[in-house]
């Protein structure tokens, strides 16, 4: 594993701090304390809080993207590729859970560009999950339930996993993985 660069250490930094007090309520000063420098050396390696916020953001919903994208060109039939969404949530809230407040919480502070970058993002992701459930459901592999309710239940409850996970210290990865999928797919397949 290589060594966390400077950039990376702030973004990491302002990970907690944003999850904490939310973007808007946090400054570059709070962000220099936190890190134990002095504000005027942040901008040696970023150029503004919006770049963190861009990064942290952007960053994981490609992930999220790339994983979806693997996953619905997959050979397997509609319950895999659930289990394989589940788990993708799960492994990225293991890895960033503070990143995923600000993607959760803070994604409208995003400057236009980006804004639209990641509602782009945001809505194939959810339509690409819709369209594994509608031929689940046309393949009798999933029962026939209204397919936003399956949609708004599942994506609901992995996205607020990072609020959850983090206070949970006697469940380990590899339960709370088979589990969910479990409990998440029991009730449609």
């Amino acid at each position: 594993m290589k060594p966390e660069s400077r950039k990376e250490e702030i973004i990491r930094a302002a990970s907690i701090l944003f999850k904490e007090k939310g973007y808007s309520a946090v400054t570059m000063r709070d962000l220099a304390k936190a890190m134990g420098i002095k504000a005027a050396s942040l901008y040696n390696h970023i150029q503004s809080k919006q770049e963190i916020l861009s990064t942290i953001i952007i960053d994981l919903a490609e992930e999220f993207t790339s994983g979806m994208n693997q996953i619905v060109i997959s050979d397997k039939n509609a319950t895999e590729k659930l289990e394989n969404i589940i788990s993708l949530h799960i492994d990225v809230t293991l890895r960033n859970s503070d990143g995923l407040a600000s993607l959760n919480n803070d994604w409208m502070h995003l400057e236009e560009e980006n804004l639209q970058y990641f509602e782009k993002m945001r809505q194939d992701y959810e339509e690409s999950f819709r369209d594994i459930v509608k031929k689940g459901i046309e393949e009798k592999e999933i029962k026939s339930f209204n397919v936003e309710i399956i949609v708004f239940s599942t994506l609901s409850t992995l996205r607020t996993l990072y609020l959850w996970y983090p206070k949970q210290n006697n469940i380990d990865a590899s339960i709370l993985k088979r589990d969910m999928i479990s409990v998440l797919l029991k009730g449609i397949v």
